[in-house]
Formats: C-alpha cells, structure tokens, sequence
C-alpha cells in the first residue's frame, strides 16, 4: 500500500517539473474544437483523457469477471456443505456398519459331528 503511495508522489513530482518546463501556449484543434493553453496542460489533459478512455473499455471485462467470481464463491460454499454433510453421513454410516458387524460375531457351532 505504501509502495503506490510513494509511486504516486514520485509521478505527481514528475507531472509537476514537465508542467514547469513546458509552459509555451499552444492551440490544438480538432473537429470544431479550438482547445489553447499550456503545452503541460494539453499533454496531461490527453493523458488523462486516455486513462478515462482505458477505464471505461475495461470496466465490462472488469464487472463480468467479479460476477464469475462471485458465482463461482457461491458455488465452491456450496460443494464445500455438500461435502461436509456427504463425510458426516459417510461417518455415520460406518459407525453403524461396525455396530452391525460387532453385534453379529458368528458364534462357533459345538454340535458338528
């Protein structure tokens, strides 16, 4: 956690020389648009724009996969009880087949002629 903290200041402290040093006035157009200011504030304004842009193509993979996820929890719970409950009858069923066998030992037969 503290690692992005640091990266974070490291890139802030970038982003803040870059705007520094480039500060000549530019104008970009596009389509109807006529965009002016600083070559710093373009360039980080694209950045961001793109990194806006990345998120939003990425944020239906993004959902569908936490719903797989999420489904496929549910269903390992499930396995997980059904498990527990087929060992627990498996248990008991051996308990009472060692009952059963404890209870009719065959008992040697003294009258063979």
């Amino acid at each position: 956690m503290i690692i992005f903290l640091i990266i974070g200041l490291l890139l802030g402290g970038l982003a803040v020389i870059f705007a520094l040093q480039n500060l000549i006035t530019i104008t970009v157009t596009f389509l109807a648009w006529d965009l002016t200011g600083s070559l710093a504030l373009i360039l980080l304004l694209a950045v961001a724009t793109g990194v806006v842009i990345s998120v939003l193509f990425s944020l239906p993979t993004t959902i569908r996969t936490g719903l797989r996820i999420s489904g496929l929890q549910r269903q390992n719970n499930k396995l997980k009880d059904e498990l527990e409950n087929t060992r627990t009858t498996h248990h008991e069923v051996m308990k009472e087949v060692v009952k059963s066998q404890q209870s009719t030992v065959i008992q040697p037969d003294n009258n063979v002629t």
